[in-house]
């Protein structure tokens, strides 16, 4: 069993502890048997059982009640949970979030709607924002939504999109052309059957999960299809990374949790040099470091989770940090699993295996590792001025 003293920190609630401890259990015994030989059927099953089940509840806003908000804490717990069962599992669940999380913040009654079916694991959702040539750099996005005869007409692609060619309905960003870079920008909510909307290519990655290259020709959509102002898409897009961003930290957290479980059973009950692996002082060292960063990252990632609950407009620096410290480190936390399960941890199926290929994605999608460290310095210059001009 994954460690679970961090519950009892003060970041917590007796909700949390109870949501983990029901969520964990679920998911131990209901998504376990889901076979991930056809990749975008299992998705489908895993989106299914969660909003069967009541679990997708927690991705998005409730649309009966327009005071509702996500708790990102209760988002956080369900990822690292689900990511340390099963990759393709937390995947599922966080385009859900991910892709409906302008909706729940900036959506109409109408547009939230769509939460119904999301929440319900009835339709599925997707974050349709890089491109070709602009990945890291939104605001240099050349996709364009020309407005024409009350509608706007979507012109242009995006690529590397999670969901993409199974989802029901895409949260896209154009430019809308009302000034130049980032204030120039909008979003809309898409469904998936719109007429000039194609799936020009299926992208594989070493952590197989639905992925594709989306293409707009002629896109014909209402006025109602904006998500909030005119302009405002790039703020819009921010507004929900600032979320989310948290929770890619949880679930690194999920996959390195499990790399340090894997790697003590290991340490534990092999033998070398007729005793245990444990007893080697290196061994120990390196799984000191292992147990070191995950409790770090933890902190990292329910401060900023808890920011944001407690009534944060913004928690820029602080998902910026959650984010890049939790994935450098599963990375390393893993890469130590890996080496001290020896031939076993490079071995085709073999869990911590599994694990290394699943990570190495996290530090590139929703803001590269390098990119977060410019985010991070920017938010202190900034601090360290304003500070300076009190």
């Amino acid at each position: 069993m994954a460690d679970r003293s961090f519950l009892n920190w003060p970041f917590f609630h007796d909700r949390h502890r109870d949501y983990y401890a029901r969520f964990d259990a679920w998911v131990g015994e209901n998504l376990a048997d889901i076979d991930h030989g056809d990749i975008d059927e299992s998705c489908r099953r895993i989106v299914a059982r969660l909003g069967e089940a009541g679990w997708l509840e927690a991705s998005a806003v409730d649309p009966d009640d327009p005071d509702s908000a996500i708790d990102v804490r209760t988002l956080c717990l369900s990822r690292e949970i689900l990511a340390r069962h099963d990759g393709l599992a937390d995947f599922a669940f966080a385009m859900q979030g991910l892709g409906t999380g302008a909706l729940s913040f900036f959506g109409t009654p109408q547009q939230q709607e769509w939460l119904r079916k999301t929440r319900g694991g009835e339709a599925l959702s997707a974050f349709a924002l890089s491109e070709p040539r602009s990945g890291s750099d939104v605001a240099n996005m050349e996709m364009t939504a020309t407005h024409d005869s009350g509608d706007y007409v979507l012109n242009g692609e995006k690529t590397w999109i999670s969901n993409g060619g199974i989802a029901d309905l895409y949260t896209v960003f154009a430019r809308t052309g009302e000034a130049p870079g980032a204030k120039g920008i909008s979003a809309f909510v898409v469904p998936a059957d719109t007429p000039g909307l194609q799936v020009a290519e299926r992208i594989n990655v070493i952590a197989p999960h639905p992925l594709a290259r989306l293409s707009f020709e002629n896109c014909r959509i209402p006025e109602s299809a904006l998500i909030g102002e005119s302009g405002s898409g790039f703020r819009i897009a921010m507004s929900v990374l600032d979320v989310f961003r948290s929770t890619v930290g949880a679930a690194a957290l999920g996959f390195a949790r499990r790399a340090l479980d894997e790697t003590v059973n290991r340490a534990a009950g092999r033998e070398l040099f007729g005793a245990p692996l444990f007893d080697l002082q290196m061994v120990q060292g390196h799984i000191a470091d292992m147990a070191l960063d995950v409790d770090a990252a933890a902190l990292l990632i329910y401060r900023a989770a808890w920011t944001k609950d407690m009534g944060a407009a913004r928690v820029t620096r602080e998902a910026a940090m959650a984010k890049l410290y939790a994935t450098d480190k599963a990375q390393e936390v893993i890469d130590k699993a890996v080496q001290i399960h020896g031939g076993d941890g490079v071995r085709s199926g073999h869990i911590v295996e599994s694990l290394y290929r699943n990570i190495r994605a996290l530090r590139i999608y929703e803001g590269a590792s390098d990119v977060q460290k410019i985010v991070i310095a920017r938010q202190a210059l900034a601090t360290a001025q304003t500070g300076a001009l009190s």
